[in-house]
């Protein structure tokens, strides 16, 4: 483990906070906490936690003793002086005289001493670091060191590696009980650079933020070199067949199979899930092995990994290519397995409960694919790569810990109590979803245009946009570079979403160009190449949509951008209007074809947009030849009213929210009977 500590870097950290008011101990804090949180094989996720005991101003200007120490919600990597919140400090120690309190009582009297209201919750480990007398104290959750301790002989080989200069302090779930029992074995110990809680992670002690931060670094790397020794092979093999089915082939069967059925009995409503993909030899290794049944069903490499996580991943059988009925059939009964274990899980741990726990969904957070790698799965991309992080980091202790012994973690009990903690109990129902999150949409010629606004009014509303354009390369976000009139190329695209997040929910078929012409005098190749684009490409999208659609079985929503053209063709504008009004009849075929699939097909006709297909220039020239201003030509229509690309994109949003809605053709033109349908 690397020592990054730079005097000339604390330095700097302490005149750019002072220049904001705040003092050198927090801006040291500030500046080791920063340290260690960049470094994930200490921290990940929130994780881990440090604190400064030091003096601070309240609002009468008296110097008050308090403990700053990190908040719920921030990140130790990107931590910022807010994320340190200050409690007032003898009001906290005066607690290590009780015999019990409760996690909702001393949330209450860490937030009644807060110097500021409006702060974060103080870390569930507060009383911790107030009970002990160091002014610094760092606290991660080591790899090296979960590995070490993580063992049947845990607390025995810790010991011998730490001698006199960490004390052992046994497993105890994090919040009151913990902070007595680590307070009574620090005072037995006073002259320890840091404390090994077995099983979950370790603190590390100093008079300074150089000297804490040193002492942990120094302490984790006695773990890494203890480990270092070790060379047996682990992780034999299992047999595999010869060749394993892809990712973009997989994950639409899982993510079809684990997300919750809707209440309704339909498919639009169904509680979805996004999924990560990670592989590399070390995760091949582990998901192949022999013995994957016993050391991947022990459960967590640290406590808290267990809210994200689930105690446990699913295991499925390896995926032969060209065999996915069977991979499927074998994945149900694995995961049908998996939610019976849950559910008697929750039965077997909820009678010791008082009050009673409101269980959780009992699907898996990871899933393990013998031969292919593993999926984290979440409530968004960012809830599945945190799972997936923490799967891998999972993989690399787990490797280590049977490299050195046999893999052992905290007991189920605890693994439960971890699960249901009432503090995050707490929180069930308390976060509100967007309308459209959990799903995942994909916008063609999402560049710019109605399709930019397109993208940015899908991710308004929860969805997980993935923008597929020429060009992408000022887009923000999953972005794919993709010709839509290049057919292996958009069945690449959707592989590649599939393979990132899981599945397709919601396609918005919106790459167009309007080729112009006398349909009279137009040559052929103007005409086939509009065609190319303004009628292949949509039905190249939208079969490559539906084939993972069908996959999941979960529905999903179409959605193509046709125009007035379809219907109201102008002059000169048929090699434009012809391919156009194909796609709208070919949006109502996959609305007649599909809907037994559960997938939804629809259209919005847009006129005079200001995008991509009609530019200003355009706009200029046909005001200047109709004799009018260019506002009197854009708002030419029956509302008087200009209509942008933003008022297609609610269009294209208020579809894919209309779950029982299929062949509609929206007019969004401001009023033009031509154009309009029934």
């Amino acid at each position: 483990m690397q020592n990054l500590w730079s005097d000339s870097d604390a330095k700097a950290a302490i005149a750019q906070h002072a220049a904001k008011g705040i003092g050198e101990d927090l801006a040291l804090r500030v500046y080791t906490t920063r340290l260690l949180g960049s470094e994930p094989r200490l921290v990940l996720h929130g994780g881990g936690n440090t604190s400064v005991k030091t003096k601070i101003a309240d609002i009468t200007g008296a110097p008050v003793d308090v403990l700053c120490v990190k908040g719920s919600g921030w990140d130790m990597g990107t931590i910022e002086a807010p994320g340190l919140p200050a409690v007032r400090l003898e009001p906290l120690r005066e607690l290590v005289g009780l015999q019990a309190l409760s996690d909702e009582d001393m949330v209450n009297v860490q937030r009644c001493n807060l110097l500021d209201s409006k702060s974060p919750n103080p870390s569930v480990e507060t009383l911790l670091h107030a009970f002990l007398p160091h002014k610094f104290i760092d606290h991660t959750h080591s790899n090296a060191v979960l590995a070490l301790t993580d063992q049947p002989d845990g607390e025995a080989l810790a010991a011998d590696v730490y001698g006199k200069r960490a004390a052992m302090v046994p497993y105890v779930m994090p919040g009151f009980a913990l902070a007595k029992k680590t307070n009574e074995i620090a005072r037995k110990n006073p002259d320890v650079e840091g404390l090994i809680l077995l099983k979950h992670g370790i603190f590390s002690m100093g008079a300074t933020a150089e000297e804490a931060y040193v002492r942990m670094i120094d302490l984790v790397t006695l773990a890494e070199k203890r480990l270092a020794k070790e060379t047996r092979k682990i992780f034999a093999g299992a047999s595999l067949p010869g060749t394993i089915a892809s990712a973009a082939d997989v994950a639409p069967i899982l993510r079809g199979l684990i997300s919750l059925p809707a209440k309704d009995g339909g498919r639009e409503a169904a509680q979805r899930f996004v999924f990560e993909f990670r592989t590399n030899p070390g995760i091949l290794a582990f998901v192949g092995g022999k013995e994957i049944a016993r050391y991947s069903q022990q459960g967590p490499v640290t406590p808290d990994h267990a809210i994200r996580t689930k105690g446990v991943p699913l295991v499925v059988p390896a995926p032969e290519a060209g065999k996915l009925d069977a991979f499927k059939a074998g994945a149900k009964a694995a995961l049908d397995t998996f939610v019976a274990d849950y559910h008697a899980y929750f039965q077997r741990h909820n009678v010791r409960q008082m009050p009673s726990k409101t269980e959780l969904d009992p699907m898996p957070r990871v899933v393990l694919v013998p031969g292919l790698g593993l999926f984290g799965i979440g409530n968004t991309s960012k809830d599945a790569k945190i799972a997936a992080d923490l799967a891998e980091t999972t993989v690399e202790v787990v490797a280590d810990a049977e490299r050195l012994g046999i893999y052992e973690c905290i007991p189920e009990p605890d693994i439960f109590d971890i699960e249901y903690w009432s503090l995050e109990q707490a929180k069930l129902g308390a976060a509100v979803e967007k309308p459209l999150a959990r799903r995942i949409a994909v916008v063609t010629g999402g560049a710019s245009g109605i399709g930019a606004a397109t993208a940015a009014a899908f991710a308004k509303e929860g969805a997980e946009v993935v923008v597929v354009d020429r060009d992408v390369s000022k887009v923000k976000g999953m972005a794919i570079a993709c010709d839509v009139t290049n057919a292996a190329e958009v069945r690449a695209a959707f592989d590649k979403v599939a393979a990132t997040y899981g599945g397709v929910d919601i396609v918005v078929s919106n790459a167009g160009a309007a080729w112009q012409g006398r349909i009279g005098d137009v040559s052929d190749k103007t005409l086939r190449d509009s065609f190319e684009l303004n009628f292949w490409a949509h039905q190249s999208v939208a079969q490559n949509a539906v084939r993972i659609m069908r996959t999941q079985d979960l529905g999903g929503c179409l959605l193509f951008n046709a125009s007035k053209q379809a219907v109201n063709p102008g002059p000169d504008f048929g090699p434009y209007g012809l391919p156009k009004a194909a796609t709208l009849f070919l949006s109502r075929q996959y609305a007649l074809d599909h809907g037994g699939d559960g997938i939804r097909s629809n259209a919005v006709n847009a006129d005079r947009i200001r995008s991509g297909l009609l530019t200003d220039q355009m706009i200029a020239e046909r005001s200047k030849k109709r004799g009018l201003t260019e506002a009197d030509y854009m708002g030419g229509n029956l509302l008087g009213l200009e209509v942008t690309a933003a008022d297609v994109a609610q269009a294209f949003v208020s579809l894919a929210k209309a779950t029982k809605t299929t062949g509609a053709v929206v007019t969004v033109d401001g009023g033009n009977i031509a154009a309009a349908l029934r």
